[in-house]
């Protein structure tokens, strides 16, 4: 017997070996293409099973990139080196043309089945969004299409689903796009109001990665003369104030770096919102005036102080900016506990705020416009004042009101329930919040914020660190200073993902959406 184990050829004796192999029975449990054969208490494993590759194995990525739901067009993206396997099992026509939309038929890879009757074009890489052949599927956007479509593409053992944002990492990795355009790209996706788009547009179009670049050369140059200086003894030909023009470069630089940190975060504002807190007496019109700009009801209104005890917060576009506005409770001494602490929390609220929106009743001031005591405090510089109630007290004064410390505001005259004056006070104060946060929506800015995100506030901060650490060094420490401008010249690298982004790539890639 061992004689004829040794004469078999090794094909037949693995044969032999895996029909012996006995698995439990709940292995049968797994799907095509694993091919199990089952028995009632036992699977034997087909001498002709292929394990499926795993996630790791499998390069082409499919994902939808459209929203899910009843529409027109539903786009199936698909992207990685076996996408021509793909239009040869799904389209199933001859080598595509490249960048040419097809009408074909949509087939199951397995069942031979059609699916739906659609468009197809093939994007040859490195030209096409991840730098990877890409296939695009159009097809008709209901559920049971998507569905079949998608269900379909997980028959082909080299593919596998997309993870949220691997299209764009893709493109990142092939270098078609560094982090800013990356998050241009996903802040272009989340736009909803038109200041917005425009500052994402520029993000995504590589606009605002040029300016840190040009930061970072900047900086370089600065580091190339200083290694001039110690690479070089003092018998080579080395000009003289190349010391002093590199500290002159350094400072110009710092300055520049130092009017981006100085800009009142006007792009993370722009970007995530303005937070704007409108605050009163009671029964002044806060609620009414929140259900005015988010023309619904919002919020509940009624005659009787008080009503209001929580912040209710709503998401709004106004002006093209986009405002999150906070309704809070109305201030006044009270003794109702569940009141107190509302009142508390609308003071919270205003300190924490952008800017705040202060609401008074024409009813409640005098001839001066004073503001009422319990308000009054706590108006700012950052504070607009809206005179509610008009159509209650005609004769009211337009005299610039007393908020009795003296600090200039924007003010306006309406009555909610009227609708007068509302008019001019949306486009005042839509011109105020363009004024306050020095954003010009209304043409195409040269001053358009830089920095758009906290992380690269931080590096920035960093990079200015590092410079005017170097600025403190002295002629006999230029190795010393030269480090100091390396690590500068890092820290801005960081914004633009030119080195050391490790770090960050899950978290940033892990919030966009799946299919892109």
């Amino acid at each position: 017997m061992l004689l004829l184990r040794r004469a078999l050829p090794p094909s037949t004796a693995y044969t032999t070996a895996t029909r012996r192999l006995r698995v439990p029975s709940r292995i049968s449990t797994l799907p095509h293409p694993h091919r199990l054969a089952t028995t009632s208490s036992t699977t034997s494993i087909d001498p002709g099973f292929v394990p499926r590759p795993s996630d790791a194995q499998r390069k082409t990525i499919y994902a939808l990139s459209t929203p899910p739901g009843k529409a027109g067009i539903a786009v199936v993206r698909i992207s990685g080196p076996e996408v021509l396997q793909v239009w040869k099992h799904i389209v199933r026509r001859a080598e595509p043309e490249p960048w040419r939309m097809e009408r074909c038929k949509i087939m199951h890879p397995t069942g031979g089945n059609m699916l739906d009757d659609g468009l197809a074009v093939y994007f040859k890489g490195p030209k096409s969004f991840t730098t990877e052949d890409v296939l695009e599927l159009h097809i008709h956007s209901g559920r049971a299409i998507i569905a079949s479509v998608l269900g379909a593409l997980s028959h082909l053992p080299f593919c596998r689903p997309a993870e949220p944002g691997e299209f764009t990492r893709r493109a990142f990795l092939g270098g078609r796009l560094d982090l800013p355009q990356v998050e241009g790209l996903k802040d272009l996706i989340d736009a909803e109001t038109e200041g917005q788009r425009r500052l994402a547009l520029e993000a995504a179009g590589g606009a605002v990665s040029a300016r840190f670049e040009d930061l970072r050369t900047g900086i370089i140059r600065c580091l190339a003369k200083i290694e001039a200086l110690i690479d070089f003894s003092e018998g080579e030909d080395i000009e003289d104030g190349v010391y002093e023009d590199a500290r002159n470069d350094a400072t110009t630089l710092l300055a520049t770096i130092r009017s981006y940190l100085g800009d009142n975060r006007r792009g993370e504002i722009l970007r995530s919102g303005v937070h704007l807190t409108i605050f009163g007496p009671p029964n002044a019109g806060k609620s009414s005036l929140l259900n005015f700009l988010a023309q619904r009801e919002a919020a509940i209104v009624t005659p009787v102080p008080g009503t209001t005890r929580d912040i209710l917060e709503l998401s709004l576009d106004i002006g093209g900016i986009p405002v999150i506005i906070s309704d809070t409770a109305g201030l006044r001494p009270t003794d109702d506990l569940v009141e107190q602490i509302g009142v508390e929390r609308a003071r919270k609220a205003i300190q924490a705020a952008d800017i705040a929106l202060c609401v008074v009743s024409c009813e409640d001031t005098d001839a001066t416009r004073s503001l009422p005591s319990a308000v009054a405090d706590l108006v700012t510089e950052r504070t607009f004042v809206l005179f509610n109630k008009s159509d209650l007290r005609p004769d009211a004064s337009d005299n610039e009101p007393n908020n009795n410390n003296g600090t200039p505001t924007h003010w306006w005259t309406t009555s909610l329930k009227t609708g007068e004056g509302t008019a001019e006070f949306l486009t005042g104060f839509a011109q105020a919040l363009k004024t306050r946060f020095d954003l010009d929506l209304d043409q195409d800015s040269p001053h358009t914020p830089l920095i758009t995100h906290a992380r690269h506030r931080v590096h920035l901060e960093s990079a200015a660190g590092f410079i005017e650490a170097f600025l403190e060094t002295t002629a006999e420490d230029v190795v010393i200073g030269a480090e100091e401008l390396r690590y500068a010249a890092q820290a801005v690298g960081k914004v633009t993902g030119r080195i050391d982004v490790e770090d960050i790539l899950d978290s940033l890639f892990r919030d966009f959406c799946i299919g892109k």
